[in-house]
């Protein structure tokens, strides 16, 4: 069936309303793109893989073959937030409910062994499709009222309409404590594919592309200016792939610092950072990268343990009096709800599901972070032989 352009604004809003819901209600995501993906095709799954992230769901993306090494710093991005990257021969996380493609003509162009083609054919499996690509020689691959396919400068820009959607729902993204949604890699990504597949704006033809490409230009310029020292202003393709090169690189060695400091229990891997390691993070990384290493840690150490991975360190003190702890399960390991820990441990400033919590404790109640690290490992070991 002929793909054609999504008819006036409250029809795209009521697919992206049905995009959101099941982001927020579905918990396994598989994305997928076509084979030789582009910039804008591989940008549009990052964008939308740290979006997803952000509900605390359980997202991959397949890509079958290596791509060019010209879009590794794209990649990065996903390692650091720990969202993991599935070529030929992997072994696919389960369970899988939803898969969304992007930017792919028609079905026979999408890159998928023959594992993804069955997930894809079970009747349980949620598609949804997001697409720039309308008229001749193409064709659905999503559900009816999953189809985000319209008029657009590139997938990358019907990602970033999903984030305005979602930018102006403060209940549900405090129902899901998420206070910045609009992160600098997201934007980042959501940009990238923009510029990527327009060729920095040269082939904007309509004032609705143009103004779009306005929109998150200025978004992008904002936020980088509030989240960095200097104030830049990208007006081409190749500026905007420094800079996130540049902070790939930066989270590459924010990264480096965290695993060098790897320690094991019988059951847990973890990592314990004081206030002097945060001084020397905060003097050289933002709490953003720091955030969001810390995640992406905790998930390896959960995985090389085989059991659960910990990560606790203390916020700098511009950011609060807290010392954070994030707690993950590895996908051998499904036996405990991770749940129950806040629960034993009385801990009420926390939250999160069955193989994932992140909780808060002041540092006023803490007196040594090792001593209460050591003992916390005690009481998750317990509960864990209970």
């Amino acid at each position: 069936m002929e793909k054609t352009a999504i008819s006036g604004n409250r029809a795209k809003n009521r697919i992206i309303d049905n995009v959101i819901d099941a982001i927020v209600t579905r918990q396994g995501f598989l994305l997928l793109g076509h084979q030789n993906p582009d910039e804008d095709c591989i940008a549009s799954m990052v964008a939308f893989a740290l979006l997803v992230a952000k509900f605390s769901k359980d997202i991959c993306i397949y890509l079958g073959k290596h791509i060019h090494e010209h879009f590794q710093y794209l990649l990065n991005i996903c390692t650091y937030n720990s969202i993991p990257i599935l070529y030929q021969d992997d072994i696919l996380p389960g369970p899988i409910d939803t898969v969304v493609l992007f930017d792919t003509a028609k079905p026979s162009m999408i890159e998928a062994s023959a594992l993804v083609r069955e997930i894809i054919e079970d009747e349980g499996t949620l598609k949804i499709e997001i697409d720039h690509h309308i008229g001749s020689d193409s064709d659905y691959f999503g559900q009816n009222d999953y189809r985000l396919v319209t008029e657009a400068s590139s997938s990358g820009e019907l990602v970033g309409q999903i984030l305005l959607r979602l930018k102006v729902n403060k209940k549900l993204l405090k129902r899901f404590q998420i206070n910045d949604l609009a992160s600098r890699n997201i934007v980042l990504a959501v940009l990238t594919g923009i510029i990527g597949d327009s060729k920095m704006g040269l082939y904007l033809k309509s004032e609705r592309e143009k103004r779009y490409y306005r929109v998150f230009s200025a978004m992008f310029n904002e936020m980088l200016t509030k989240k960095t020292t200097r104030r830049t202003n990208f007006s081409d393709m190749r500026q905007v792939f420094q800079e996130i090169q540049r902070l790939s690189r930066n989270e590459e060695r924010c990264f480096n610092y965290f695993i060098e400091r790897k320690r094991f229990s019988s059951k847990i891997g973890y990592v314990v950072l004081g206030e002097q390691d945060i001084d020397n993070l905060c003097s050289e990384f933002d709490n953003d990268t720091i955030v969001s290493v810390a995640r992406g840690v905790a998930d390896i150490l959960a995985e090389e343990s085989r059991w659960l991975g910990l990560v606790c360190y203390s916020d700098s003190p511009d950011q609060s009096d807290l010392i954070q702890f994030r707690l993950r399960r590895s996908h051998l390991y499904k036996t405990i709800d991770l749940r129950t820990v806040l629960k034993a441990f009385s801990i009420s400033n926390g939250g999160g599901h069955q193989g994932a919590i992140g909780f808060r404790i002041p540092k006023s109640e803490v007196d040594d972070l090792e001593d209460y690290t050591a003992s916390l490992i005690r009481g998750i070991e317990d509960l864990i032989k209970a």
